[in-house]
């Protein structure tokens, strides 16, 4: 019998599938993420630490962060800080150590906030709870090995989202007090050009703005912007890949740099998905979002050797590609309920 390598694409889907399956027959779904798969033990990056631990940023319940840190440091590291997604109304941080190993294991201290979701708050209250997870980065990262003059922000989804407008306009940032520079972001899968607003969960989430077209992206002026990273699956289902393809052709019009990369047959939860070790074959999201990062002065040169693209997947592992996307699209809407297509208007 054929055996498979412990870390091959092919053994990595079947543990995926594995255990989707084992939580979709339980019918314990309330208890358990979609994102459980991508943390199994033994498949996160090594040489890494959860530092911290539900660390207060604010006063609410929800204003909670983690901290990851690569296990070697030397001097300083940058820092990056995720926002999830959860189309602003779910989400918590408990589910994503996979970024938070992803990204300390390439020598980023990592922090990972909760924040605060509809229907409790609306906009811009999610930004403004982003923006102080950003400035208590600024104010103790020193104390993880971080360098609190090299700050990216990186988000998907919604977290996409809350990333780029922190990107985008300045106001929240300096509301919060944050006077270190944010050096780039980067986001993945987000809903940029959404207004109007059609479906119930942007209509919590910005309904009640009296200039709705300013909450979005797509809108904002670029003059102001930090670099910007955007990715996307070409198959998203619940995020259309216009939203991305529509921010392009506006910095393009503006003569203003972005870096755009659109990943074919990857689905929407497929993009964060592909951060994690068991499932970074499907693509090279990690390394495409390090080398910008890189290109930005995140490292030293001099430290920092180069980064290993993914190779390309061989027949076998193509063979898998359409039902892994479709797993994930599907289990997401299991989990979360129905998402709407977040076409571009």
């Amino acid at each position: 019998m054929t055996r498979l390598p412990n870390f091959s694409p092919v053994r990595s889907l079947l543990r995926l599938f594995a255990v989707i399956i084992v939580v979709l027959a339980s019918g314990t779904a309330q208890a358990i993420s979609l994102m459980d798969p991508l943390n199994l033990p033994g498949t996160l990056d090594g040489g890494v630490t959860r530092a911290g631990q539900n660390i207060a940023y604010g006063t609410g319940p929800r204003h909670k962060l983690d901290v990851y840190v690569p296990d070697q440091i030397e001097s300083t590291a940058p820092v990056m800080v995720f926002l999830y997604g959860g189309a602003w109304r779910q989400g918590s941080k408990a589910d994503y150590p996979f970024v938070g190993h992803a990204f300390a294991a390439q020598g980023f201290v990592t922090v990972i906030p909760d924040y605060r979701l509809v229907p409790d708050v609306a906009y811009p209250d999610f930004l403004n709870d982003n923006a102080q997870a950003v400035k208590w980065v600024e104010d103790n990262i020193h104390l993880f090995g971080g360098d609190p003059e090299r700050i990216f922000i990186a988000g998907h989804s919604a977290g996409a989202y809350n990333a780029v407008m922190l990107g985008m306009d300045p106001v929240y940032l300096r509301e919060a007090g944050v006077t270190a520079p944010v050096r780039g972001v980067v986001g993945l899968s987000g809903p940029f050009a959404v207004y109007p607003f059609e479906f119930a969960e942007l209509q919590e989430a910005f309904g009640h703005v009296d200039n709705p077209q300013m909450t979005q992206p797509i809108n904002m002026p670029t003059s102001n912007t930090v670099p910007l990273f955007l990715g996307h699956g070409s198959s998203d289902l619940i995020v259309s890949v216009e939203n991305s393809t529509a921010m392009e052709k506006k910095f393009l019009a503006d003569n203003h740099g972005i870096t755009v990369k659109i990943y074919d047959g990857l689905g929407h939860m497929e993009t964060v998905g592909a951060l994690a070790g068991i499932y970074r074959w499907r693509g090279s999201v990690l390394d495409d979002v390090i080398n910008f990062l890189n290109s930005l002065g995140a490292f030293d040169p001099e430290g920092f050797g180069p980064i290993e693209l993914v190779p390309e997947p061989d027949e076998v592992e193509q063979a898998a590609v359409s039902a892994s996307s479709v797993a994930f699209d599907l289990t997401q809407r299991y989990f979360g309920g129905e998402l709407p297509d977040l076409a571009v208007n």
